[in-house]
């Protein structure tokens, strides 16, 4: 084994697997992995471990009684995940994720009542009512072959893998292990254990990035939070139990073909951006939450949420949980820059809001301020699997309103001029959230006094990606505040946007006094003879104008001569009559611009 290999497992690999035993995960040994998978290495489910917690975690509730799941229902879930047809990674992804969040429905004679009910997988509420396991060196085998590959580390929930860990040495790129984990997903490698993952990791010493199963190369991300060396050392400084040591380093030395009987191992080392990311994304409370609340399929492709979108949702769901004496939540805005995905934002939100346990039948309300934002917010929505009513009208904004059976609506915001023009309408539930965006446009302005006429209690969420000028500022304050902030710099950063570069051109002029002259003594002929009964001064102002005029036209025509090549293709055309004049005074507008730099 050359020494790159070795630095992989010993550098990155075990200090891992240090930090996720104690995290919580209790840790398997390849054999171990192995039997709990029957001895098969095409399986991927730790079936007996999924047995006994289907078990543990569900219970017939019917009048008044708790009641077990027969042991022909619990094998029937498990047949039921475990046998998911194969129909392309993301569509068998989507169907699986289905499965983990909403559960199986499943017959069952209760006291001689045979009713349908809900067998979930995964405890969402309750992160230590679930199990954890780690497993290293996974062996899968490849679709239509005996050959296998072994991730790194595979983390399980309930049996279940939920995330796969690419290690590599600080030697090497992050960038190989993506490439890697991307490579294992493809139909002729191990397609299987990637319907089930949920969240995927390369990693090294220095340096680490998360994605999620079908997340293309250039769109994982780095995860930028601020993790507490005290909430990190406890976890470097404890030492593995003897058992688990024994294992990692036999896998370390396994194929160096030698075995130490005290093999050395670094306990209080230095917290690395491993161990930070590890912590930040793999405990269980957080593996959990972000497959179950910041997740989404986007029209089949799955996305899973950045760092920002995920705080800005935690902050804002934070906020609306405390109301005033009157019961009403307060409000505020969310300032992500344009291009940082403060749609799928808005889509996490909403979902965020159905699921807080604290707010009894949430209404959402999304505001637009024009017909291409409305349906597009309305597609990404669908196309998330949410279901909006889109309002084609003031009346039917207050009809989908006032019977209380629409959960998602969107409209337009000078809808609700015309809504209370059909009917005085005034909604006071407080949990009704109105979620604006390009606030500044809308929600700061005239038109939020008929939004908040017919949602008093409302609480008003605005999104915005523009600069807020001076005077709106006060707005804001006035509102409720900014409530999380995502500027261009840190997008930029981040890798989340391009950079905009805008370069100032300077086009020279030349006169060509020659022609002038011509053009001006042809035009004036005559001009200097005072007509019958005209003023000597009336005649001088009126020559003046036209030397103006010439002038002016004359400038016009070098200049735009001088353009630079992109707007080359706009010409002069005509010096004369209304719809000539016309075309004359817009390639002016054109040449202006470009001469200031713009």
């Amino acid at each position: 084994m050359d020494s790159f290999r070795f630095d992989e497992k010993y550098l990155s690999q075990i200090p891992a697997l240090q930090v996720l035993v104690n995290l919580g995960f209790q840790y398997l040994t390849p054999a171990e992995a192995l039997a709990a998978r029957g001895g098969k290495a095409g399986h991927v489910l730790l079936e007996e471990i999924l047995r006994d917690q289907l078990k543990k975690l569900n219970r017939i509730q019917h009048k008044g009684g708790s009641y077990l799941f027969s042991e022909e229902n619990i094998q029937s879930a498990i047949q039921r995940l475990k046998n998911v047809k194969y129909d392309g990674l993301l569509k068998t992804n989507e169907t699986v994720y289905d499965l983990l969040t909403l559960g199986v429905a499943l017959e069952q004679s209760v006291e001689g009542d045979l009713k349908s009910f809900t067998l979930n997988y995964v405890d969402w509420r309750n992160p230590a009512n679930n199990v954890y396991h780690v497993a290293a060196e996974f062996a899968v085998e490849r679709t239509r072959s005996a050959e296998t590959c072994r991730p790194d580390i595979v983390l399980f929930v309930n049996g279940i893998p939920f995330a796969v860990i690419e290690c590599k040495s600080p030697k090497v790129e992050v960038a190989r292990a993506v490439s890697q984990t991307i490579r294992n997903q493809r139909d002729e490698y191990i397609p299987r254990l990637f319907t089930y993952v949920q969240t995927v990791l390369a990693v090294n010493k220095n340096e680490a990035r998360y994605g999620t199963t079908g997340t293309p190369a250039k769109f994982w991300s780095k995860w930028k939070e601020d993790v507490a060396d005290t909430d990190l050392s406890p976890l470097l400084e404890r030492p593995l139990p003897e058992s688990v040591k024994a294992s990692l380093f036999d896998l370390a030395f396994a194929e160096l073909g030698v075995r130490e009987e005290v093999a050395p191992y670094l306990v209080g080392r230095q917290v690395t951006e491993q161990d930070r990311t590890l912590y930040a994304l793999c405990r269980p409370e957080r593996l959990l939450e972000t497959a179950w609340a910041f997740t989404v399929f986007d029209g089949g492709v799955r996305k899973i949420a950045r760092y920002q979108q995920v705080f800005a949702i935690r902050e804002v769901l934070a906020r609306v949980r405390q109301t005033d004496e009157s019961g009403k939540r307060q409000g505020g805005i969310v300032w992500h820059t344009q291009g940082s995905g403060k749609s799928l934002t808005m889509v996490m939100l909403a979902r965020a809001l159905a699921l807080e346990p604290a707010i009894r039948n949430p209404r959402i309300v999304l505001v637009t301020d024009r017909v291409d934002l409305d349906k597009q917010l309305g597609n990404t929505f669908a196309a998330c699997g949410l279901s909006p009513d889109r309002a084609e009208s003031g009346r039917h904004l207050v009809e989908l309103m006032s019977d209380g059976k629409a959960h998602i609506v969107t409209t337009l915001v000078h809808k609700f001029d015309k809504a209370l023009a059909y009917r005085k309408f005034s909604d006071a539930s407080p949990d009704i959230f109105v979620l604006v965006d390009e606030t500044q446009r809308t929600q700061l302005g005239g038109y939020s006094a008929r939004m908040r006429q017919m949602f008093p209690n409302a609480c008003y969420i605005g999104f915005t990606g523009t600069p807020l000028l001076t005077r709106e500022k006060s707005d804001v304050a006035r509102f409720g505040g900014v409530i999380h902030t995502y500027a261009i710099d840190q997008a930029v950063a981040d890798g989340a946007i391009v950079p905009l570069l805008y370069e100032g051109r300077m086009v020279e002029l030349e006169q060509n006094q020659a022609a002038i002259d011509i053009w001006f003594e042809r035009h004036t002929r005559g001009a200097d003879r005072p007509a019958e009964g005209r003023p000597e001064e009336e005649v001088r102002a009126r020559r003046n104008a036209q030397q103006g005029r010439a002038g002016g036209l004359h400038a016009r025509v070098r200049h735009q001569r001088a353009l630079p090549p992109e707007l080359a293709g706009h010409r002069l055309q005509g010096t004369a009559g209304g719809a000539q004049q016309g075309r004359g005074a817009a390639l002016q507008g054109i040449s202006g611009r470009a001469g200031r730099g713009h």
